[in-house]
């Protein structure tokens, strides 16, 4: 029996190793795994790392305001990066935005990913009435530019974190359904798929145990994009006032804390967090970039 799984088993680590040396054969992929673990891990031990708790109005004060970076405090607490309007530390400040950032950005797109991909799967192994009924809500959905479905959805729900990441699943669960369908639509003629259906094999067995992982790479690669697409989105809806609230930490919140003071020389207060936010995107991205040459069907 274990000989068998063991010749089972190899393929598969076969692959995996395959794969993983044509990651390690990219130095950008590698640069932006390296950049993307150094940033989770300023966002998990922000609150041992940071200067302050910049939300804490015990640990503020107003006669710290807009110090330049290098500056001390009246304190004598170091402030590297400078101060905001409010005597906030912006290194602290982004530190504690990474979190809800990234937290913002994977939250939505597994969400998304589950939802999309049930939806897709779904479709494509009923047909009929019910597949065509779900491709019109999916193309309805697809037309509207995300953004524009997201302010829509925030002008309903309200400012907030969970409200920006409800927002983006509804935003975005669509670009899931409609790449899933499409792959499950090739996998369910193939025979593996009839012999489980002349086994008499429960439905949801098929579709979850035959049809979904020949379905995943795709999903892998959009989820790993919107992760960083997400981001951008909270960021951009955070600055137009409609993302977090001004108690909540977050990226795009301390851009548009600064954003009116830019003109008069208070140019950290928004430059960092925007380096910070810059910097976040370009290492998912280029993670993602790799992930989909390797994981592109005619790689394969």
């Amino acid at each position: 029996m274990s000989l068998v799984e063991d010749n089972m088993l190899e393929p598969t680590e076969n692959v995996f190793l395959q794969r993983l040396r044509q990651f390690r054969a990219s130095p950008l992929a590698v640069l932006g795994i390296v950049m993307l673990v150094i940033i989770l891990m300023l966002a998990v031990f922000a609150p041992i790392i940071s200067p302050q708790n910049p939300y804490d109005l015990l640990q503020l004060d107003i006669m710290d305001g807009r110090l330049p970076p290098g500056s001390e405090s009246y304190g004598g607490v170091p402030y590297l990066l400078g101060t905001d309007s409010q005597g906030r530390d912006i290194l602290s400040g982004i530190l504690y935005g990474l979190r809800t950032s990234l937290l913002v950005g994977v939250l939505s797109a597994v969400a998304a990913a589950v939802i999309g991909t049930s939806t897709g799967l779904f479709a494509a192994y009923t047909g009929g009435r019910i597949e065509a009924l779900l491709m019109r809500l999916v193309d309805l959905q697809l037309s509207f530019p995300t953004i524009l479905m997201a302010l829509m959805m925030l002008a309903v729900l309200g400012k907030g974190v969970q409200n920006v990441v409800i927002a983006l699943i509804i935003a975005e669960w669509a670009t899931y359904a409609r790449t899933v369908r499409s792959t499950a639509l090739v996998e369910r003629e193939k025979e593996y798929v009839e012999a489980a259906r002349s086994l008499r094999l429960p439905g949801w067995r098929i579709l979850f145990r035959h049809l979904l992982p020949n379905c995943l790479a795709p999903v892998i690669v959009i989820a790993t994009m919107q992760v960083a697409r997400a981001i951008g989105l909270e960021a951009t809806l955070s600055f137009l006032g409609l993302g977090a609230s001004v108690t909540e930490p977050s990226l795009g919140m301390l851009i548009a804390n600064g954003y009116q003071y830019l003109l008069t020389g208070y140019y950290w207060i928004s430059f960092f967090p925007g380096i910070a936010l810059l910097l976040t995107i370009v290492a998912i991205n280029l993670v993602g970039d790799r992930l989909r040459d390797i994981l592109n069907p005619r790689n394969l």
